[in-house]
């Protein structure tokens, strides 16, 4: 059953808890069982071929000269909780299909090999993740492939020249979004980013494809794909996983990309593995009630930070000025402002390190969209391999603190903050 037929007319919220598991499939079991095996074994030598035929060469009905066969070979091509998780997240990014990785830099780096050649040129948005800035400064460029960022992804004339400047080294092939950006929060209008490529389309002869980095708010809060995007990436390990518990990721888009995103996976070997997918299935059943629950609390800290006297800057996306063109593609774009963002007392980096050392309740560690608050300093953590001059001119300075509101008490987190700005 395809998500489009199996999730037409429920909610996300619903989706999130049952689809693309079928208790009759498995004993009639509430939950999904964990199927941990290496290898399936075939009913007879001609349903092996037929597998392999259908796998291999994806063989069409007519072609096959009946139903396609219906079965699992071994789990590096796909298990029985892997199908069960990719037809979940396909139903959630409201795309056609979806392949699930070990990581989300796993998912990045698949786009990023299935997608550019030697010579092809990719515009990212900055900043990005700094997993993905180093997959293509310091891999992808090895293998040729040209790479320029782009700082305004909302001003047509920034992602123009950016565009420009790519294409005067080789065709653009893709363009790598991230909205909103780790750790700033920044905006990408995706809209404005799929008409500018429909021009590069033209001119080039091909259209680059368009991938964006959904982490932050993830599916249940922003649809890249409504809005120009043929690729939505999620670090499943974040909001989705919810619990700081995994590590996965997932790219959701047409079963044409996504089939190539699958078949350079089984080559690859990093698919996500029984266990892990069925931890995401159930973390995906609470995703809803952690949204709503982060968010609401992420607002209320992000208002006392905004009044505080001894922050100088703050990054949450729900408070972009009125009238502003990020306003206008938020408000267009998403459903909600998720609950990561960025503040910085006012000073440098001694002043972020006291504030952070008076901590206890929030924890200060790296990742995000765990049930638990955590913080840290971007420029000497997270994106510490970014060179500086890349680093603060993408907004990342020696004050910044990257937040991830969880689901404590706001009054708990928001004392334990007053406590720490008022010891600087």
């Amino acid at each position: 059953m395809s998500a489009e037929q199996g999730g037409r007319g429920l909610h996300p919220d619903t989706l999130a808890v049952g689809h693309g598991y079928d208790p009759s499939e498995a004993w009639g079991a509430a939950k999904p069982p964990i199927v941990l095996t290496s290898t399936f074994v075939y009913p007879s030598a001609q349903a092996a071929k037929d597998f392999h035929r259908a796998f291999f060469d994806g063989a069409t009905e007519a072609e096959h000269g009946g139903p396609i066969p219906d079965g699992f070979i071994y789990s590096r091509l796909g298990h029985p909780n892997l199908d069960m998780v990719e037809r979940r997240v396909a139903a959630l990014d409201r795309a056609e299909d979806t392949a699930c990785f070990n990581s989300g830099m796993s998912a990045v780096s698949t786009v990023a090999l299935a997608f550019l050649r030697p010579g092809d040129s990719v515009v990212y948005s900055r900043p990005i993740y700094s997993g993905t800035d180093n997959l293509l400064h310091k891999v992808m460029v090895d293998f040729g492939v040209h790479v320029e960022g782009v700082i305004d992804a909302c001003d047509a004339a920034q992602i123009r020249a950016a565009a420009e400047a790519a294409l005067a080294k080789g065709p653009v092939a893709l363009f790598m979004l991230e909205s909103p950006a780790n750790p700033t929060a920044a905006i990408v209008d995706i809209a404005l980013v799929r008409r500018i490529a429909d021009e590069i389309g033209v001119r080039q002869g091909r259209r680059p494809l368009i991938s964006v980095d959904n982490t932050f708010l993830g599916p249940l809060l922003q649809n890249p794909a409504e809005h120009g995007a043929d690729l939505t990436i999620t670090s499943l390990t974040k909001y989705c996983g919810g619990h700081s518990d995994l590590l996965a990721g997932s790219v959701s888009g047409s079963k044409d990309l996504i089939g190539q995103l699958k078949s350079l996976r089984m080559i690859l070997g990093n698919h996500m593995e029984p266990f892990t997918a069925w931890l995401m299935l159930r973390s995906l059943e609470s995703l809803a009630v952690r949204t709503e629950r982060a968010c609401a609390n992420a607002l209320t800290v992000a208002t006392f930070l905004r009044d505080h006297p001894k922050v100088a800057s703050l990054t949450y996306v729900g408070f972009l000025p009125e009238g502003s063109p990020a306003r206008a593609v938020y408000d267009r774009q998403c459903a909600g402002a998720g609950s990561t963002f960025s503040f910085a007392p006012h000073g440098g980096e001694a002043e972020a390190f006291r504030f952070l050392d008076q901590l206890k309740l929030l924890k200060n560690a790296v990742s995000l969209g765990g049930s638990e608050t955590l913080i840290c300093h971007p420029a000497t953590t997270t994106h510490y391999s970014i060179p500086r001059e890349r680093r603060e001119a993408s907004g990342i300075t020696d004050a910044t603190l990257r937040l991830s509101i969880g689901l404590e008490h706001p009054d708990d987190l928001i004392a334990e903050m007053a406590r720490g700005l008022d010891a600087g």
